[in-house]
C-alpha cells in the first residue's frame, strides 16, 4: 500500500496527509477549492518548520515530505490507482454520503474507503457503496502529527482482512490504532463531548468563569488543556454536530446539547477557527500560538 488519497484539505485532511506524507506514502490531497488546498500545503510547511526548528527532522525530510503530496480539485482524477482513501470532509452525512458514492464509482473494487468521522455511523456511510466490507473508520486524533492515537471503527460489513490491515497501516505511521465498534460517537467522543458540554453547562448555570473551570480541570484532573479552551480548539460546530449525531442515535437527554453551545455556534463564535469562542483570539498570531503548541 503506497498511494493514499486525502479527501479534505482542512485541519484534519492536511495533518493525515502530513503524517502519510512523512512515512513515505504517496498522498493525492483533494479539496474542491484551489485556496483550501493551497492553505492546507502552507500548515503542513509551516509544522514542518517547527519540527524542524526542534531538530525532529532535517530540512531534506521536510522536502522530502512536501513532494510527496500532490493536490487535486477533481475527484475522479485524485483517487484513480489509489489503495486507500482517507475522507476527512466536514462532519455532515449528507455530504459523506454523497462522496462515498462517488468513490464507489470512481475507485476500483480492491481500494480501501476509510473516513476520519468522529461520530457518524460507519455502517450508514458503507451501506450507500457497493462494497460495504471495505468501508472502515480511521478516526485521527487533533493534531494529527502529535497524537498517537487512531479509533479504527468496523461498521457491520467491515471484512477481518480491512481492518488487520488498516490496524497495520496505522502502526506503520507510528501511531497506536484501537479497535472499536460502531456506536454514536465510538469511545472516544462518547466520553468526551458529554464532559465538554457538562463543562459548558456548568458555565451556563453560573457555577464559575470560564478561566475558572478550565484551571479546576486543567489542576484538579491533570489535564493538559481545559475542556473550554479544549471545545474552542476542537471547534464548537464540531463539538455541536458530534453531540447532535450522538443525541439523535442514542435518544437520550444526556447528549442533548447546551443552550449556550447552540446559541455560540448560531452566533459564528466557534473558537479557534472563527477568532472567538469562550476566549478570544481575535489575533491571529494568538490563535497561531494556540495550535502551533501543540506542534512539539
Amino acid at each position: 500500500m503506497k498511494n493514499i488519497a486525502v479527501i479534505g484539505a482542512g485541519t484534519m485532511g492536511n495533518g493525515i496527509a502530513h503524517v502519510f506524507a512523512q512515512n513515505g506514502f504517496k498522498i493525492n490531497l483533494l479539496d474542491i477549492s484551489e485556496t483550501a488546498l493551497n492553505k492546507g500545503l502552507q500548515t503542513i510547511a509551516n509544522n514542518l518548520d517547527r519540527m524542524v526548528a526542534k531538530e525532529k527532522i532535517s530540512k531534506e525530510d521536510k522536502e522530502t515530505t512536501l513532494n510527496n503530496i500532490t493536490t487535486f480539485t477533481n475527484i475522479k482524477t485524485g483517487v484513480n490507482n489509489t489503495d486507500l482513501v482517507v475522507e476527512a470532509a466536514t462532519e455532515n452525512l449528507d455530504l459523506k454520503l454523497n462522496i462515498f458514492k462517488a468513490l464507489d464509482e470512481a475507485c476500483s473494487g480492491t481500494t480501501i474507503l476509510a473516513t476520519n468521522t468522529s461520530s457518524i455511523s460507519i455502517t450508514q456511510i458503507a451501506a450507500v457503496t457497493s462494497n460495504p466490507e471495505r468501508v472502515i473508520g480511521m478516526h485521527f486524533m487533533n493534531p494529527v502529527p502529535i497524537m498517537k492515537l487512531v479509533e479504527i471503527i468496523r461498521g457491520y460489513n467491515t471484512s477481518n482482512e480491512v481492518t488487520q490491515t488498516i490496524m497495520e497501516l496505522s502502526k506503520k505511521l507510528g501511531k497506536i490504532p484501537v479497535e472499536v465498534n460502531d456506536y454514536p460517537g465510538f469511545v472516544a467522543n462518547r466520553i468526551l463531548m458529554p464532559m465538554l458540554n457538562e463543562s459548558i453547562e456548568t458555565l451556563y448555570n453560573g457555577v464559575a468563569g470560564v478561566t475558572e473551570i478550565d484551571t479546576v480541570m486543567k489542576l484538579g484532573m491533570a489535564h493538559p488543556m481545559g475542556p473550554l479552551q479544549l471545545a474552542d480548539f476542537i471547534g464548537l460546530d464540531v463539538c455541536l454536530s458530534i453531540l447532535n449525531v450522538m443525541y439523535n442515535g442514542f435518544k437520550n437527554p444526556k447528549y442533548a446539547p447546551c443552550p449556550l453551545l447552540v446559541n455560540m455556534v448560531n452566533a459564528g463564535k466557534l473558537g479557534v477557527k472563527s477568532g472567538e469562542g469562550f476566549y478570544d483570539y481575535s489575533e491571529s498570531k494568538k490563535a497561531e500560538k494556540v495550535a502551533s503548541q501543540f506542534i512539539r
